[in-house]
């Protein structure tokens, strides 16, 4: 369904006519985006957009691997089974927490920290997006400057309902004790539009000790001030508490992936976030959009996590406490207008941004028994590892420019201007210990660290339409990534910090060629290239007194290269049959990737692959209907990849180094719609796959955090 307004010009105003909508019952649940999307220039860009509504998937589980199925060259960490985070990369970037994309919800911010610390413990429910928007690598000229792109969770729009009242309400049972409640209102008064809704789910999770319950909740006001002004009210809540097995060694996981030897390890997340938008609409051809967004937010961590996870915990060790608590606000402001040089439309866009945080981080060991208390006894006891304070700030401003030269040809030049500060005030303590465990050194180290720069970064888009079906693209963009929090300090027992740990710099292109072939087949494919000049990662570090621990620093130069595709064939169309009853597509998703160390100082890098980048990397998948009952069936398959820059295959005792071994998933979804009401069932790992997707180093492990096996789900619905 899509719904638009018919503009008419006179004078430069702006007169809303009559609402004009067109249904289309077959309409596609993944596209390319358009050249102008909203506040969004993405011509020449790699662009991919999932329309979440028509998706048949497991929705209530937030389930990725079948959400972001048709996303060329995704790799997936599984956690857990809840879907509480999402963690994503690709093309070579680390997938944890999804800190390598720029994380937004309806264009701002959701992560802890946008540049100290670009992690996203909060994830809309699938249940309640209308689509996804992803552009990779050359996003940064407009939404920040991380090497992975944008991606932007776009929440049902208020102004869509076009009833004063629609009520929506789903409840989802599934396997280990799962139960999901997703309950929707909304609707249009006048000059009003509103949506919100309430989220409670919980489980007991496939493998022991690993229960969690979540409630989220969000509600978003529109008000049409006139037909020029709009403003728009967004608040977002979520609180979780998890509980975390452990991670497991290669022996563990061979005899059974499903042991747990934690009962002590808990995590915990209190999320907020509040927008404040002013659309102004100030002729047809211009609008300017403002926004003011905050978050206050807490993490805490708590577990017995010794570099051995085979060591039982015998309930009497401290356990180790990590507390954040992030506070940051952001202004940034946007203006697109369009107009005419000769016969073509052009688009400029610009926009600036200014961003503060000041964030908290304070770890040490706790004797506070075996449930969640999330508190210090004493916070200037010996027991303390570390105490800080992130006190950053942003400023940035950017301008990109379509530039319509004839009817087939375009050129999207942009630049952004970056001033970022970061500071990292507070203690740690270092603590190096023989090797019967004896502590030989214990010293507290006071730090005041602040690191200004500033610097701009250029792109250029390109796109050529061979004709109204098929487009050649093309863009080539400087990347930077600033170092965070996690880079500075974290006391972790299985590995430590570089204490000249540096930002990161590299650039990006794309290749490519998109469009379909009638009604037959729709296809994207392009090359792309990334190059890390000063690649952030771990490897193997002997320390003075001969003990090997894992260290985290710049370790070299990588280029990451290859072949990312899609294909979606609809075979009734191929065979003829042109009635609207029945529908059969077939897709492919496949990524080929290469990629290196080219260059380190660090001995057993360089001519070593990057860490988390399977060669082959691919989801295909058969999706069919029947009027209103819709099936699919999804196949993910990933060869082998490593853990580490040094590519080493055995996890040993503490299991984060080592092999990921290839793997193979299958997915089979279906869904029925009859007048108001729905049923949907799910069975995820239909294979009973025994697999994992990553070597933790520290939370949830450290250790190997295993794939979870078959599992049901069905969930019933309604919208009045």
């Amino acid at each position: 369904m899509f719904t638009f307004p018919i503009y008419c010009h006179a004078q430069d105003t702006v007169k809303h006519l009559n609402a004009v909508e067109v249904r289309d019952r077959n309409s596609s649940d993944f596209r390319s985006m358009n050249q102008v999307e909203g506040m969004k220039l993405t011509a020449g860009k790699k662009t991919e957009l999932i329309n979440v509504e028509q998706l048949t998937v497991n929705k209530s589980t937030n389930n990725a691997r079948q959400v972001y199925a048709k996303v060329a060259g995704l790799n997936i960490f599984e956690n857990d089974g809840s879907g509480l985070q999402l963690s994503i990369g690709g093309r070579g970037l680390d997938p944890n927490r999804t800190s390598n994309f720029n994380v937004r919800q309806n264009g701002y911010d959701i992560s802890a920290d946008a540049l100290g610390y670009p992690e996203s413990y909060y994830t809309p429910p699938t249940e309640a997006l209308k689509k996804i928007e992803v552009i990779k690598g050359a996003s940064g000229l407009q939404y920040g400057t991380q090497f992975g792109g944008l991606l932007n969770f776009e929440m049902k729009q208020p102004d869509d309902l076009k009833k004063p009242l629609e009520i929506e309400s789903r409840q989802t049972a599934g396997s280990w004790g799962y139960f999901g409640s997703y309950n929707s209102i909304g609707g249009t008064s006048d000059k009003l539009s509103y949506f919100g809704y309430l989220q409670y789910k919980r489980g007991d999770g496939w493998r022991p000790n690993s229960g969690f319950e979540a409630i989220n909740a969000y509600a978003d006001l529109h008000y049409h001030i006139s037909n020029k002004h709009m403003l728009g009210l967004e608040l977002t809540h979520l609180n979780y508490l998890s509980q975390q097995p452990g991670g497991l060694t290669d022996a563990m996981f061979a005899k059974d992936p499903r042991q747990s030897n934690r009962s002590r390890n808990w995590f915990a997340v209190n999320w907020n976030l509040a927008d404040l938008e002013w659309d102004f609409h100030i002729t047809e051809r211009t609008r300017w959009q403002t926004r003011a967004s905050g978050l206050y937010a807490t993490r805490n961590a708590l577990g017995y996590r010794p570099n051995r996870p085979s060591q039982p915990d015998n309930g009497t060790a401290p356990r180790d406490l990590l507390k954040g608590v992030f506070r940051n606000g952001t202004l940034e402001s946007r203006i697109i207008h369009r107009y005419k040089a000769g016969k073509q439309e052009n688009n400029l866009l610009a926009g600036i941004r200014a961003y503060y945080g000041r964030s908290k981080e304070a770890q040490g060991y706790v004797q506070n028994g075996s449930g969640p208390q999330f508190s210090f006894a004493d916070e200037t006891s010996t027991d303390m590892m570390s105490d800080y304070e992130f006190p950053n700030m942003n400023y940035a401003a950017f301008v990109e420019h379509i530039f319509r030269l004839g009817p087939r040809l375009n050129i999207t030049p942009g630049l952004r201007a970056e001033h970022i500060r970061t500071r990292a005030q507070g203690y740690y303590r270092y603590r190096e210990t023989d090797l019967a465990n004896n502590p030989i050194i214990d010293t507290l180290i006071q730090e005041n660290r602040s690191l200004p720069r500033t610097f701009v970064i250029a792109g250029v888009g390109a796109g050529y339409k061979l004709n109204t079906d098929a487009e050649f693209y093309g863009n080539l963009s400087q990347n930077y990534r600033s170092v965070t929090f996690s880079d500075i300090r974290t006391m972790n027992p299985s590995f430590q910090i570089d204490p000249n740990i540096q930002d990161e710099k590299g650039w990006s292109g794309d290749l490519g060629i998109r469009g379909s072939v009638g009604k037959v087949l729709r296809y994207d494919a392009n090359v792309f290239f990334l190059h890390y000049g000063n690649r952030i990662g771990e490897y193997l570090y002997k320390t003075p007194n001969y003990t090997v621990i894992r260290r985290r620093s710049n370790i070299g130069q990588a280029d990451i290269y290859g072949l990312e595709s899609f294909l979606e064939l609809n075979a009734l169309q191929l065979a003829g049959y042109t009635g609207s009853d029945w529908k059969l597509n077939l897709f492919t998703n496949l990524a080929l990737t290469q990629a290196g160390y080219t260059k380190s100082m660090i001995p057993d890098i360089q001519g070593k692959r990057v860490e988390y980048v399977p060669l082959m990397n691919l989801r295909t998948g058969v999706q069919g209907a029947w009027k209103s009952l819709k099936m699919s069936v999804q196949l993910s398959a990933l060869s082998e990849q490593y853990a580490d820059a040094t590519n080493a295959t055995d996890g040993l005792y503490s299991a984060v180094n080592g092999l990921i071994p290839a793997y193979r998933v299958a997915d089979i979804s279906a869904g029925y719609t009859w007048r108001r009401y729905t049923v949907e069932g799910t069975v995820n790992n239909v294979l009973n796959a025994a697999y994992f997707t990553r070597r933790a180093t520290g939370y949830p492990g450290p250790g190997i955090i295993p794939g979870d096996g078959r599992g049901f789900f069905i969930t019933l619905g309604v919208k009045i």
